[in-house]
Parts: structure tokens; sequence; C-alpha cells
């Protein structure tokens, strides 16, 4: 097996453990034996958890999330049919990491003390102020952060249905455009495929 394939197996089964076990709970030892290597040849890819979870965020989650931010930013002044393709987006990006959201939510407290957690944060409040009206009220401020948390919940807390994990990435990014499009009272801007139903004034 070359090293980026063994380094992305350890990612794979260091994230189940974690949702298994929980960050806390799980050693880079057990990460070991559950992959059937030396701690050694774990410690050449990945010295601490810290630096396992942050390899995860980094080509999971942060990359991918700072293109949408990057894309964003260069088709500014930010109209409702961009706002809407953010979100398509970031929930493109986020379905793409399903296990990784999961964590995040799960293992909230253990973000907190960890460095990527704060980088996680400032992604999700750039995307914040990209989807709402510089001048927003506090309510429509509400139904955009709504918007976002709704994408990031909707895959773990419907994970007993039985629904196709596409139809739920769809679900959840027609509710978050309706939140946004709702929050939404600059000129609205044609819209492309796939960007939800807009409001027409």
């Amino acid at each position: 097996m070359s090293r980026g394939n063994t380094r992305q197996r350890i990612q794979e089964v260091a994230l189940e453990l974690f949702a298994e076990r929980g960050y806390e709970k799980t050693s880079l030892r057990e990460i070991a034996e559950q992959l059937g290597v030396t701690k050694a040849a774990l410690y050449y890819h990945f010295k601490t958890k810290e630096d396992l979870v942050t390899s995860l965020f980094e080509d999971l989650v942060l990359g991918p999330a700072d293109e949408v931010i990057a894309w964003a930013e260069a088709h500014r002044p930010t109209t409702l049919e961009t706002k809407l393709e953010i979100l398509n987006r970031y929930s493109v990006c986020i379905s793409n990491a399903t296990p990784l959201v999961r964590f995040m939510h799960e293992n909230q407290a253990a973000l907190r003390e960890l460095s990527i957690g704060e980088q996680m944060k400032a992604r999700i409040f750039t995307l914040l102020e990209l989807i709402k009206d510089g001048d927003a009220a506090l309510t429509d401020q509400v139904r955009c952060a709504s918007a976002l948390f709704t994408m990031h919940s909707t895959f773990f807390a419907l994970e007993t249905s039985n629904t196709d994990p596409e139809e739920k990435r769809k679900a959840a990014l027609e509710v978050a455009q309706e939140l946004v499009t709702a929050a939404h009272h600059g000129p609205v801007q044609r819209q492309g495929p796939e960007t939800g139903n807009a409001r027409h004034e």
C-alpha cells in the first residue's frame, strides 16, 4: 500500500473509531491496532490525535470550504442568485464529508480544545457573512444561521431514516435556500439550475 493510501486508510479508521467511541476515548494505540500496524508506523504519518483530526478537516472540509468562499468573494456584490449558489456548493462540500460533519456535532467539547475547531468556526462565520445582508435584521440573521445549521445537522439528525443520502442533501438544501431567500431584501436575480425557489419581488 502506498504512503498516500496508508494515510487515507488511517484517516478512515480513525474517523470510524471517533464516531463510535468519541474523540477523547479513542487512542492512537487503538487506531493502530484496528489497522493492524505498529504505533511507530502510525506515528510516521501522524504524531498526535490532533494532527490526525487536523488532517481530516483540512482534506475533507476546510479545503473545499475555502474553494466555496473564494468563489463567493469573486462574485460580489452578493445577489440572491449568488447566495443560493453558495449554499448549493457548500451543500456538496459537506455531503462529501458526512462522517466528519457528524464528528463535529458529537465532539463539540473536544473541538473547542483543538485549534482546528476555531478554523472551522471561522469558515462558518465567513459563509454566514456571505449569505446575509450587511444590515440584516436579527430575524434575518437567524434565518441565515439556521440555513447553515440545517445543512450541517440533517445528515446525522435523519441518520435512522432510510432516505437516500442525496435526497437528504437536496431536501436540506431546499430548506436552507428557502430561509436565505426569505432573509434576502436586495434585487432578486434570475436563478440558475438547482438554486431552489426564489422569492419574486
